[in-house]
């Protein structure tokens, strides 16, 4: 009987999670700020003073916009980039591997709040297109974004899924 009850819940919370709602998701997108590049051979490198400038300047754009969690890949640039908005918000940093981005866990956590991610250059946009293309699958014309230049670190992805609708944005964000 508790195996029967047990898969009642879990098939009536799956069921739950794939109905549609007017719930409303929002995700931030970013690349790293910019990073140290004196050592080519360094494959983790710190935040250079302009990128620590600019990770500052990210938490104070987002200092009148909500948000539920900031999520950063395990590399430091990233990590320095997320943890000012972080700070600012009283937000725990949250880890994502880009070898699993926007996984049904990933789904499931983030959906009806508000989220900033922070990537890295090919992995911001196509990101965003993971988010995309799984909100439009009956769409023949999915949008897809580019690999970001590699001295892009102004860029900010928006996309807001509000039920069953989609919309996304780019900005360039040069403070």
């Amino acid at each position: 009987m508790k195996h029967y009850i047990l898969f009642i819940s879990i098939s009536f919370a799956l069921l739950s999670s794939c109905s549609s709602s007017n719930e409303s998701t929002t995700y931030y997108l970013i690349r790293h700020a910019e990073k140290d590049r004196t050592d080519s051979t360094n494959r983790n490198p710190n935040l250079n003073l302009e990128g620590e400038t600019r990770a500052q300047n990210w938490a104070f754009f987002f200092k009148d916009i909500p948000l539920d969690a900031v999520y950063t890949t395990h590399y430091n640039r990233t990590i320095q980039t997320a943890t000012p908005t972080a700070k600012s918000k009283n937000i725990e940093l949250k880890y994502y591997s880009p070898n699993r981005m926007f996984d049904s866990i990933f789904q499931v956590n983030t959906k009806g709040k508000k989220i900033l991610i922070v990537g890295h250059s090919n992995t911001t946009p196509m990101f965003a297109n993971k988010i995309i293309n799984t909100y439009n699958k009956a769409i023949s014309d999915n949008k897809n974004y580019n690999a970001m230049d590699d001295n892009d670190n102004s860029s900010l992805f928006i996309v807001k899924i509000d039920g069953e609708s989609i919309t996304t944005a780019v900005e360039k964000i040069n403070r």
